[in-house]
């Protein structure tokens, strides 16, 4: 899907209203005058397409706040200019660290942008389709926002409409309930009334559809505990997607918005302004970061093809991950990796945890394993045996793992850790030198009280895997 710049669509469609008004007709110049640009189909699309834009900047808070978090990467020593993500990796984070506030600001200028066509589309007056469409994308980003602010900090003040800054002072943090009654009733909204198309052709493809919100919504019960709601959603996306043969396959550049892709964050290098830096690069052979001993550690089957995506490949000075090489462009000199967010690996993952946590089964054609097997198998390994998982926290465990050497580097690992119950045990067993019970604070599980301001801290929430949510 072609990328805008929303100031500078807005701009011109303000530009085009001057026409037909005096020169003199001045109005203030900081503000977008809605009831002028909020009108006709092309005018929402725009502004849908801003919402999409601002998802270019969420890639530092899967890297930062998860990868990093997590022990799939480590930083034992702060060197110039990495202290805030030293201490977001020593779970010593302080009121200043920038990563989380800029995390904060880019989440919720998302919300603002979702929220200025909410505001405004069901009063507009195009094709009912195309209004339940536009509409639906801005809910389905509004709830992915809302999601990742929720599995950082917890209650949020949180809006369905633009507010002043003096009305966003007001706002409350919510509750965990008032969170996931917002969250799943943007996606439940989308999925009840089909608001989404399947799929998309041409220039549209990759923008949010039925397939996306039901797989959000699968992934948003799972974090709450849902697991009968998870289960029942996500058994609607199963058999819609396709897992490819090779894993290596799903991240070429040359194979963007693939069978197994469900919704991924898209950059384009051949356009100024819409591709990247190298992710997860370095220009020393002997990086240390990543990938940790412990996730190496994790395929312990040689013939895992998944092993070799978290290997480096030298290009010219630049050690690149093999999941995210790309080559620079050399009009750009940027690359243009999508940033994947959800893929059918993931679906067939949630939807094996969800039936283990209903009730675990002791079969071998049950269809938690099943569904735990095609992504096992896919990676050049044999089936797991269920008699090698004799009981529930066994089959999750072996989830937990197979999630591990699935999606490395794709931002999933923290919060798997906090989901499932196991970031204390995991943190704990790694060896890095802050790492002690310390961070496991009252705090962490409880910085979700209601105060009248944003959390100031700057600490991220740990969910409390054992409370009923």
């Amino acid at each position: 899907m072609k990328k805008y710049k929303i100031l500078i669509a807005l701009s011109a469609l303000l530009l085009t209203a001057s026409c037909t008004e005096s020169f003199f007709n001045l109005e203030p110049s900081d503000k977008v005058s809605t009831d002028k640009v909020y009108k006709t189909a092309n005018d929402f699309n725009i502004a849908v397409i801003g919402c999409y834009a601002k998802l270019q900047e969420h890639f530092s808070f899967y890297y930062e706040c998860s990868e990093y978090r997590s022990d799939n990467m480590q930083l034992t020593a702060p060197t110039t200019g990495t202290q805030d993500r030293y201490d977001i990796d020593q779970f010593q984070e302080k009121a200043s660290n920038s990563i989380l506030s800029d995390s904060w600001g880019i989440f919720n200028n998302g919300v603002y942008r979702c929220n200025l066509v909410l505001d405004q589309i069901d009063s507009a007056n195009f094709d009912e389709t195309l209004k339940a469409q536009y509409k639906a994308e801005a809910l389905f980003l509004h709830a992915l926002n809302y999601f990742n602010m929720y599995r950082t900090w917890g209650g949020v003040p949180t809006t369905r409409t633009v507010v002043s800054v003096e009305e966003a002072l007001k706002i409350k943090r919510s509750t965990d309930q008032e969170m996931y009654e917002l969250i799943t009733g943007d996606l439940e909204e989308i999925i009840t009334h089909t608001m989404l198309p399947a799929s998309y052709t041409g220039n549209d493809i990759g923008r949010a559809t039925l397939g996306a919100a039901k797989t959000l919504l699968g992934k948003v019960y799972l974090t709450f505990h849902r697991w009968e709601e998870a289960r029942d959603i996500l058994a609607q996306v199963i058999g819609t997607y396709s897992l490819l043969e090779n894993p290596a396959d799903i991240f070429d550049v040359e194979k963007k918005m693939n069978s197994e892709i469900i919704f991924a964050i898209r950059f384009n290098k051949t356009v100024v302004g819409e591709g990247h830096g190298n992710w997860y690069s370095t220009s020393s052979a002997n990086f240390t970061d990543y990938p940790t001993p412990e996730l190496v550690a994790a395929y312990d089957d040689p013939a895992d093809l998944r092993r070799d995506l978290i290997s480096f490949v030298q290009e010219g000075n630049t050690y690149q991950i093999k999941k995210y090489y790309d080559t620079l462009d050399p009009s750009t000199e940027r690359t243009g990796n999508d940033f994947i967010l959800l893929r059918y690996a993931d679906v067939l993952l949630m939807y094996a945890e969800a039936l283990n946590e209903i009730a675990y089964s002791n079969s071998q054609n049950s269809e938690a394993l099943n569904a735990l097997n095609a992504v096992h198998t896919r990676a050049g390994l044999a089936p797991i045996e269920i008699t090698s998982l004799p009981n529930k926290d066994a089959f999750r465990k072996a989830i937990l793992k197979e999630r591990q050497c699935e999606f490395p580097f794709e931002g999933h690992r923290w919060f798997d850790l906090v989901r499932m119950g196991y970031a204390k045990e995991v943190m704990l067993a790694q060896d890095t030198p802050s790492t002690t019970t310390s961070w496991f604070t009252p705090f962490h599980r409880q910085n979700s009280k209601r105060s009248k301001t944003p959390p100031s801290s700057g600490r991220m929430k740990v969910i409390n895997p054992t409370k009923k949510q």
